[in-house]
């Protein structure tokens, strides 16, 4: 069966991010990262190519876990030097009328208050094709050097944290301006209603916001909330709140259990499962033929770093490689900073006991993601099947070698997905909530618990959903059980 799918181009504002070594090679055009015209024909070629968007990884700390210090990362440009991606997005937008844009900010760094205004002007800049990727962040590096101790806050306290920040955000976005707050009435000398703009009134265990909102609504008013934690307890917030969740399964059967664990947590909190789409992370190194596909990628092979690999792998995981037996299994290793990390290796393909030389060897190209590597028609049937067999939306599409691997996308396979009517370009000016579910609304859908915050309106209902919704009070217990 041909379903279309959704497709986001993967990528970090700096010179280097999954792959170990790859930058080296000629064609790489990573070290342009700090160029906005790098940026821009970059989006320029990912809208002509129908992208639904591209999503932006962030890290506020930096891989120092190996061997106990940052020099491989920084030898390897691995994740480092690492520049705001949000500084970036407006230039893009104003080249673009259709791609949307996926930017990753950290619970655990920043402050709701200001996040919320940082966002809803990205969404007026973009005309609402802006969307918030939800991170608790790993890294001591990061704790550190945000004044928070040595070490970073434990997994269950950054998801409680996690749950009253987006309380508090979707608060600041849906419940504090009306749809209508600001007439812009020159006659009557009133730029913004005070009577129909609402303080949020929150006092809660992390944060404490009574005020309103610093912006009049955008065209999203809340940004599409993008989600990628894949514990347990990531997965929960992921389907209290999620509306799109970006997975890095190492296999079709790991991956299909965890879409079909998320949907039934999704339905659980009183969400329709359709409403979360999910995008599988994917390396294509693609080419004319599947030999010269094949041919690139042994090429490829030949610039891998192994201590680069190590270095972001140690990082993510929050162990030093360095320290354990190449040859052992990491099947019983727990961790504070990355137990996603672990745990994809040692648990999602229950086939084999991954190694760390079995990890640095499958890291080298595109990071965790697998790898399809081969001319049109193989890379086509590859991709079906992963939606086909795993009940996702699409895929986050990473790359070995800088900018060359998405052209390369864009130019051997596209059309391929284009003939099988299997990628379907976005409209021209719709929002990234309306290119991601279709319909012709903007705004959160009735079952989001976002919605039940707003004001003056009537929340979009989901497509087959019923017009019941949650009261604000369920909705609120199910979001925030860290006291909001």
């Amino acid at each position: 069966m041909n379903t279309p799918m959704r497709l986001f181009a993967f990528d970090f504002t700096g010179p280097a991010h999954l792959s170990a070594g790859l930058w080296r090679h000629p064609k790489d055009r990573g070290d342009e990262y700090t160029s906005v015209r790098y940026w821009t024909e970059y989006a320029t070629m990912l809208e002509n190519a129908g992208f639904d968007g591209i999503f932006f990884a962030d890290n506020v700390g930096y891989h120092d876990v190996y061997r106990g210090s940052v020099a491989d990362s920084l030898r390897d440009g691995a994740q480092l030097p690492a520049n705001d991606p949000t500084y970036v997005i407006p230039a893009m937008a104003a080249v673009t009328k259709r791609l949307g844009f996926g930017v990753t900010a950290s619970t655990t760094y920043e402050n709701p208050y200001s996040l919320a205004r940082k966002f809803t002007t990205l969404d007026h800049l973009t005309d609402g094709r802006i969307g918030w990727n939800v991170v608790t962040s790993y890294s001591d590096s990061a704790a550190r050097n945000h004044g928070m101790g040595d070490h970073h806050l434990g997994h269950e306290e950054r998801y409680a944290r996690a749950e009253e920040f987006i309380d508090v955000a979707l608060k600041l976005w849906e419940g504090s301006w009306e749809e209508d707050a600001a007439p812009v009435d020159r006659a009557a000398g009133i730029y913004a209603d005070p009577d129909k703009i609402h303080p949020v009134q929150h006092r809660g265990e992390h944060f404490s916001v009574p005020g309103i909102h610093l912006c009049e609504p955008s065209r999203q008013r809340t940004p599409v909330i993008f989600q990628a934690g894949g514990s347990s307890r990531g997965t929960e917030l992921a389907a209290q709140t999620a509306e799109a969740v970006f997975m890095n399964a190492t296999s079709k059967a790991g991956l299909k259990k965890q879409v079909d664990n998320l949907r039934h947590r999704a339905a659980e909190n009183g969400r329709d499962p359709k409403n979360i789409a999910v995008l599988q992370m994917i390396t294509v190194i693609s080419a004319a033929t599947d030999e010269e596909a094949e041919r690139k990628a042994q090429e490829y092979l030949s610039y891998v770093s192994y201590d680069g690999a190590m270095a972001r792998y140690s990082g993510w995981s929050g162990l030093d490689m360095d320290t354990f037996d190449p040859d052992v299994p990491l099947a019983n290793v727990n961790t504070n900073a990355g137990q996603t990390m672990v745990d994809l290796f040692s648990k999602m393909d229950p086939t084999k006991e991954w190694t760390p030389r079995d990890i640095a060897e499958y890291i080298g190209l595109g990071g965790t993601s697998p790898v399809i590597v081969g001319g049109p028609s193989t890379v086509a049937d590859e991709l079906q099947s992963w939606i086909d067999e795993t009940g996702i939306d699409g895929f986050n599409l990473a790359h070995a070698v800088a900018y060359q691997d998405v052209s390369d996308f864009a130019e051997y396979v596209v059309p391929e997905l284009v003939d099988r009517g299997l990628l379907l370009t976005p409209d021209n000016g719709t929002s990234l909530r309306a290119a991601l579910f279709g319909g012709a609304s903007d705004h959160l859908r009735a079952d989001h618990p976002g919605a039940k915050y707003r004001r003056g309106s009537v929340p979009t209902p989901g497509p087959e959903m019923s017009t019941d919704a949650p009261s604000e009070a369920t909705a609120g217990q199910a979001l925030s059980t860290a006291g909001s």
